[in-house]
């Protein structure tokens, strides 16, 4: 792939495919007690990795096309309805009938932190690697693909075969440490992956610590020895650090307070890949993307309603 690639595809719409879902997250007013009823502040809105990620991307201007599966549900037509608004083309996502949308339910502490989460993918996992097939013209108009792991492991590979017969890229997200597996054997087929550190230990097979910065840059470093092109590992609230074959880096997170940690990361990733279309370099790209996490953690749902270029260069500035 040349160096102006991306800058010759801009045109054209990403295509994301993978969960998407609503989003229960409750917060703590205090410290959590087991076994019984606690008070919480809880927040209702649309999530999912790659739904997030679309909706990101169309809210920066980018044209998307979203594959995934939503219930014949009342929820599922409200999450298309607002992807709609967004500017997210959704003529490729399915509507079934055997399952209801995805639900994914966070706990959260007194301070922002997950606690544990819950979640309801069997909508996702009705996927099949026809449906693909018969919409493989969106791989062959689409300037990259990004697919979550949620994805069942059959559709998951003919995903990535169809990007390799269309000639593009492939970017990805672990998910969770219990999917991250479903990513091992197409290491050597991706352009970007953004495991946390958890996430890449599981790849490694050993663990890394993640305030340890020689640690976590041979942990990405040995991710692109894996095949990968760009390894960008999160690190939470310090910061992300990257490799490719020719040079690694380390950007600080912006200090903000924690209102939900949901998205975050699918921000991060989302303005990334934006960024990369617009000529940006990996630097900058990765900078403005942990611009666009740290907005996010701001706001109570899994995307910045107005997210905006602007807004991310304002936060840099500051």
């Amino acid at each position: 792939m040349n160096s102006t690639y991306f800058s010759e595809v801009s045109d054209r719409p990403v295509l994301v495919i993978g969960a998407a879902v609503l989003d229960i997250i409750g917060r703590m007013k205090s410290a959590i007690e087991y076994g019984t009823s606690n008070p919480a502040h809880i927040n209702t809105t649309f999530g999912g990795v790659s739904r997030n990620v679309a909706e990101n991307l169309a809210r920066l201007g980018q044209k998307v096309n979203l594959i995934s599966v939503v219930g014949d549900d009342y929820e599922g037509n409200k999450l298309l309805d607002d992807l709609t608004e967004a500017g997210v083309d959704i003529s490729a996502v399915l509507r079934t009938g055997n399952a209801s949308t995805g639900t994914y339910i966070g706990v959260l502490d007194d301070a922002g932190g997950l606690l544990y989460a819950m979640d309801d993918m069997d909508a996702i996992g009705t996927l099949t690697p026809g449906y693909l097939k018969e919409n493989k013209k969106l791989f062959k108009d689409a300037s990259l693909l990004f697919i979550d792991a949620n994805l069942p492991p059959k559709t998951l590979r003919t995903a990535v075969s169809l990007a390799k017969k269309a000639n593009i890229p492939v970017f990805a997200d672990p998910t969770s440490n219990r999917l991250a597996r479903r990513l091992q054997p197409y290491l050597d087929r991706l352009f970007l992956i953004t495991p946390n550190i958890q996430e890449a230990a599981i790849y490694l097979g050993r663990e890394f610590d993640p305030s340890n910065q020689e640690q976590t840059f041979e942990a990405a470093k040995n991710l692109v020895s894996q095949g990968v092109n760009i390894a960008l590992i999160t690190l939470a609230e310090l910061g992300v650090c990257y490799a490719t074959s020719e040079t690694s880096g380390y950007v600080s997170s912006i200090r903000t307070e924690i209102i939900d940690p949901t998205g975050a990361g699918d921000a991060l990733t989302a303005t990334i890949i934006f960024a990369l279309l617009n000529d940006m370099s990996l630097d900058d790209a990765i900078r403005l993307g942990v611009s666009a996490a740290s907005l996010t953690l701001r706001y109570r749902g899994a995307v910045v309603p107005d997210l905006s270029l602007e807004k991310l260069y304002d936060q840099l500035v500051i």
